[in-house]
């Protein structure tokens, strides 16, 4: 089945909206790309989903064939196979490959703001992010742990290692003790709480607090930008109008082969993830607005690579410059698609 959505569940709106695509698809043939997603179909993939729902990945010639991550994929490993041609990765997780030596490059940012947010219960008068650190309990990842944490420990007074338990991704734990926070993602765990208690929990977003990676990049192997450059515009241009049309415009056949790939996605949920990523600022905000959606700057990408080496997660000796390439993006693609 040729189709620009690589989905094994399909409803009819899907097979609706592939049908649209492939009426808009031009007549020669189109390029064949594999694209790997860091988790399972969410909102939070919104736009790519919508470039291949609504035909635009098909007009800038392309088929586009997504493979969701989650529990035990390897989808970055997949890329540095060559079994996929792009990756939606992390800027930590590209900074901390590169001083292993890995070859992978960074040419657009979808998410300026990082969704990572520590989650507090609403009575406690957890006013600010430093109150955080009054708590006795902070729940997170050991990543979180040895990446972010690391940042909060040395950017703000009170925060200590005693104060981590580890997240099994699951809110019970922080539910029960009122003195405790949580980490999460704003489009993600605060609903799963709102729905479970009714009231919506505190929210802080890292990226508001002065952690500011980069998340959800276009990640490629460095061979494919020296072989073919056009393809690698044409994706990220493509997924760049794609993000517009979802935040703006008519998603409903994205989220028809969102929640086709991922059954447990909730038209709630969805709903839920979209008003966060817009209130905040997670894909539109700051560079985007004049130079557009995607755009990825070198002074914003050192300032990542500053915190990580003062935390000591990086030598100061890495090249950091390698792991990026910023002639891609901040072209102004798809401007004009936002109302």
């Amino acid at each position: 089945m040729n189709s620009y959505v690589s989905l094994h569940r399909l409803g009819s709106a899907a097979l609706w909206a592939i049908a649209t695509a492939a009426m808009v698809s031009p007549s020669y043939a189109l390029d064949k790309v594999r694209f790997g997603t860091d988790w399972l179909a969410e909102a939070d993939h919104g736009g790519f989903y919508q470039a291949a729902a609504d035909g635009t990945y098909a007009k800038y010639g392309l088929e586009v064939e997504i493979t969701q991550g989650g529990p035990g994929t390897q989808n970055r490993t997949m890329l540095l196979a060559g079994k996929l041609d792009f990756y939606l990765g992390t800027q930590q997780e590209q900074l901390i490959g590169i001083e292993q030596g890995i070859p992978l490059v960074d040419v657009a940012a979808f998410y300026q703001k990082n969704a990572q947010v520590i989650l507090a219960h609403p009575d406690r008068g957890i006013e600010n992010f430093e109150g955080l650190a009054k708590l006795e309990t902070i729940f997170m990842t050991h990543g979180g742990f040895g990446a972010y944490f690391e940042w909060m420990k040395a950017n703000f007074a009170g925060f200590r290692n005693e104060q981590f338990r580890p997240y099994n991704f699951s809110p019970a734990p922080f539910l029960l003790d009122k003195n405790s926070a949580q980490q999460g993602l704003i489009t993600a765990e605060p609903y799963e709480i709102q729905k479970q208690t009714g009231t919506e929990p505190k929210i802080f977003l890292l990226a508001d607090s002065g952690y500011k990676p980069y998340a959800n990049m276009i990640t490629v192997q460095r061979s494919l930008i020296d072989t073919n450059p056009d393809l690698v515009q044409r994706f990220v241009d493509a997924s760049i109008e794609g993000w517009y049309n979802y935040l703006n415009n008519d998603n409903t056949s994205a989220n028809a082969l969102i929640k086709a790939e991922n059954p447990e996605m909730t038209d709630g949920q969805i709903a839920y993830a979209i008003g966060k990523i817009k209130a905040y600022g997670i894909v539109d905000s700051g560079d985007t607005l004049e130079k557009g959606i995607g755009c990825m700057t070198g002074a914003r990408y050192k300032q990542l690579f500053d915190e990580l080496v003062k935390v000591k997660l990086l030598r100061a000796e890495t090249d950091y410059t390698v792991a990026f390439d910023t002639r891609f993006s901040c072209k102004g693609v798809g401007l004009a698609l936002k109302k």
